[in-house]
């Protein structure tokens, strides 16, 4: 994913002299493309999240268009003052990209987790949060960012190995698996979670529980239209996220079952709430917080 956000903002500097890359001494190794071909176009601040967002700000009051990158949760938590009162107030067409968003980087400890960063981020008015699935939603997402001319957040978690085989629209939500009266609606967001939720279904499927899958990559604006549909008939609904239960996608969706005169029961998979205490890599922190494909699958047939 990270790849096509760069390949993506490379083809559209080409023809636009105003698009900036700012990064905050992060993506070495992969942000060298943009900044040989462009360098009056690239601007590396340092290890300083807040000064590149007062950067991105200035540049963006001058009439460029600029996507800001760094890791987990720097480009949020460390700026978001910068973030609401430079970008957002002003309703700037600024992108701040988060590389390695939910566990990535959880080896590294709690300091570089980021599962708090769509709760903060989607509560600031002006900025959307999108979330993309596979490198053919992050080069469109970028494409779509680039032309709408707003404060935006992208956060790229672990891509999956599923690729949705076509693109509704920016603000809309794709339906990986389908059929035609679903036990089960199961709304997952980013690549991994994508990824375990079409594994659990194909167990699911198995014992005769029809299941429907939809892939949330904009989060903010919600396609709510979507989620009310599939809302309407099931006998459970349930959110998976790599990011805190409060907060997040299943917040969202909680918030527009909330409008409906009658919905089915629904269960919000994501981090607990509260911080590690233990040690381990990125796929025993899926397990220590029920997000792996076995978790997925219990939690389901438990609650049927």
């Amino acid at each position: 994913m990270r790849q096509a956000l760069i390949n993506t903002l490379v083809n559209l500097a080409v023809t636009d002299k105003d698009l900036y890359l700012l990064t905050a001494d992060m993506g070495f190794g992969l942000v060298e493309q943009f900044a040989a071909r462009f360098p009056e176009q690239y601007i590396n601040v340092g290890v300083a999240e807040q000064n590149m967002v007062g950067v991105a700000a200035g540049l963006a009051l001058e009439g460029k268009k600029v996507f800001c990158y760094s890791i987990s949760n720097f480009p949020t938590m460390r700026c978001l003052e910068q973030i609401r009162n430079d970008i957002c107030y002003h309703n700037l067409p600024v992108c701040i990209v988060s590389g390695g968003a939910g566990l990535w980087y959880g080896a590294l400890g709690m300091s570089h987790w980021a599962v708090e960063d769509i709760a903060v981020m989607r509560c600031l008015p002006n900025m959307a949060v999108v979330s993309p699935c596979s490198e053919q939603e992050t080069g469109q997402l970028v494409s779509d960012i680039y032309r709408r001319k707003h404060p935006c957040y992208m956060r790229m978690s672990r891509a999956g190995g599923y690729t949705p085989s076509s693109w509704s629209y920016f603000s809309g939500a794709t339906v990986i698996l389908d059929c035609p009266a679903p036990d089960v609606v199961i709304i997952a967001t980013g690549g991994k979670m994508l990824d375990n939720a079409v594994c659990a279904v194909e167990v699911i499927r198995k014992r005769g529980i029809g299941v429907r899958l939809l892939s949330i990559h904009t989060i903010k604006p919600l396609d709510c239209d979507a989620i009310m549909d599939s809302a309407t008939g099931p006998r459970l609904v349930i959110t998976i996220e790599e990011h805190s239960r409060i907060g997040g996608l299943g917040s969202a969706v909680a918030e527009v079952l909330a409008g409906l005169e009658y919905h089915p029961p629904l269960i919000r998979m994501g981090t607990d709430d509260r911080y590690p205490d233990t040690a381990a890599d990125y796929e025993g922190y899926l397990v220590m917080n029920h997000l792996d494909v076995d978790s997925i699958i219990k939690v389901i047939l438990d609650a049927l």
